[in-house]
């Protein structure tokens, strides 16, 4: 991660009052004070990467938070405490909020419990797990997914043969806080493995119209189950958003749901 360098003419030793800049005196504005806040700016600006840095460090080697011990998670927990400070009382920014960020750690018990099953069951794997935030331009809520890519070896594509999809909307009930509201969740984008490829249509003699059919259904597959009906009261949850800001996610799920740390991340096509 890169961090925020000052540059030679920053430094407080070097710093110097341009007498000639008559824009600035005729205003009345103290040009020492000036700089010194534009450095005091920058101080924090360096502040907030390296502790951001620490973060990432700590969660580095848990595997997403399935490998922890108790110093390890208290270290975390420290780490993300100092992060959060630097964020503290301001309101959610929904455009710095709208995109893609793929999770770095995670203590909740719904995930870890598919980390635990990839490292127990051989035949299933977990890749990438990402939240996607559709609210450009918005004030009041919008639209999250949550994304996860999952495999069967063998079968599918290694790591990411399908996606998981669970569909929210929020909306933003105070300053840090959303409430999530769980809309469907969805099984879609099979990619199936090259071995199975040739077993349902070789590649040695011509492919035939019925095993070409049975190709395009699989990759073209999408099974959808809601989770809010008419008679049926609405999943949901309360979302605190404890720190955000253009490559950093943090979220605690409020009710001990757990923890999230996020960076930012390439759309998702």
């Amino acid at each position: 991660m890169e961090l925020v360098r000052f540059p030679s003419s920053l430094s407080p030793l070097n710093i110097r009052t341009n007498t000639k800049c008559s824009s600035f005196l005729l205003l009345g504005i103290n040009t020492n004070t000036f700089a010194t806040t534009r450095v005091t700016t920058r101080r924090s600006e360096y502040e907030v990467e390296n502790k951001k840095h620490d973060l990432l460090r700590a969660v580095q080697d848990t595997q997403r938070g399935l490998l922890t011990t108790p110093d390890q998670r208290s270290a975390i927990e420290e780490a993300l405490v100092c992060v959060e400070g630097y964020d503290a009382g301001t309101t959610i920014d929904l455009g710095k909020l709208d995109g893609t960020w793929r999770l770095q750690y995670t203590s909740a018990p719904d995930v870890l419990i598919l980390f635990d099953s990839a490292a127990r069951l051989p035949f299933f794997q977990v890749g990438q797990i990402y939240q996607k935030f559709e609210c450009k331009d918005q004030s009041e809520g919008g639209v999250v997914r949550n994304v996860v890519r999952w495999s069967i070896p063998s079968l599918l594509e290694e790591q990411e043969g399908a996606t998981l999809l669970v569909s929210a909307k929020f909306s933003v009930v105070s300053k840090r806080n959303i409430y999530l509201r769980f809309k469907e969740i969805s099984v879609q984008n099979l990619k199936i493995s090259e071995e199975l490829q040739a077993l349902i249509a070789p590649a040695i003699i011509p492919r035939s119209y019925l095993s070409l059919q049975i190709l395009q259904f699989i990759k073209s597959f999408k099974a959808q189950i809601p989770v809010e009906s008419p008679g049926r009261q609405s999943v949901g949850g309360l979302y605190y958003l404890s720190f955000l800001d253009s490559n950093m996610l943090l979220g605690r799920a409020v009710g001990g749901g757990g923890i999230f740390v996020f960076t930012k991340a390439q759309p998702l096509i």
